[in-house]
């Protein structure tokens, strides 16, 4: 999954999403070539550091990791533009914990590129320590992309129905069962008007696709694209099953 000199993208599983040509990397990205733009959903930087602090003794490596994976999200895919879907930071404290090599490796991120780190419920405030602009959500083109999905028919920012919407918050997750081995992993949930993201974070849950919370996101049909190894693999959501 890389750029060609040409600027085309190959090895990379394509979505259409409000009529926008989208790219699933098997990472837990989306990358959207005709606007040069990563995004990514749920980073969660520095939850080590506040288990920690609640006596829960997570190793505390968790920000490095999410940052040294997305450092390689940008080098596959050199974006114009990051967007982070919100909850970038798993408090609000979360920006002072960070360590000098992961505030170097955010440094390192913005250069060349513009960093939008989307507001979330864990962060709904403007975090200095992250540098780049810091929005609550973004519309571009026929998306809009912001931390929380929209109420089912509900409208899109200043009034505007949403024509498509890409969000995070819910950390779906998908389960199956192949050749009596249940499989539980990662998913993109998207009905194509709607895509939710997995969360790219090293600590980061999952919430079941089946769950009403995130199935009730959407009209009918959807589907979960997996997370695999090398690839997404897409399944539609009835043969998908429940946690329970």
């Amino acid at each position: 999954m890389e750029a060609t000199e040409a600027g085309q993208y190959i090895d990379a599983d394509e979505i259409g999403l409000a009529g926008a040509r989208l790219l699933l990397d098997a990472a837990g990205a989306l990358f959207w070539p005709a606007e040069r733009m990563l995004i990514v959903a749920d980073l969660h930087l520095e939850k080590g550091s506040a288990f920690a602090a609640r006596g829960v003794p997570l190793p505390p490596y968790d920000s490095r990791t999410t940052l040294a994976l997305l450092a390689r999200l940008v080098a596959r895919w050199r974006p114009r533009t990051v967007v982070a879907l919100g909850d970038s930071l798993h408090d609000r404290g979360a920006g002072t914990r960070l360590g000098s090599e992961e505030r170097a490796a955010l440094s390192d991120l913005g250069r060349g590129r513009e960093i939008v780190w989307v507001a979330g419920n864990h962060d709904p405030d403007p975090v200095p320590e992250l540098g780049g602009m810091h929005m609550h959500e973004v519309t571009v083109g026929p998306l809009v992309l912001r931390h929380e999905p929209a109420p089912r028919g509900g409208e899109c920012g200043a009034g505007r129905q949403a024509h498509g919407e890409i969000a995070g918050h819910f950390h779906p997750v998908a389960r199956i069962v192949r050749r009596g081995r249940g499989i539980r992993r990662r998913c993109f949930a998207t009905d194509g008007m709607r895509l939710v993201l997995p969360a790219l974070g090293a600590y980061a849950g999952g919430l079941n696709v089946r769950d009403p919370a995130l199935a009730g996101l959407f009209a009918g049909a959807f589907n979960a694209h997996l997370v695999g190894a090398a690839r997404t693999y897409r399944l539609p959501h009835h043969v998908c099953l429940p946690d329970w």
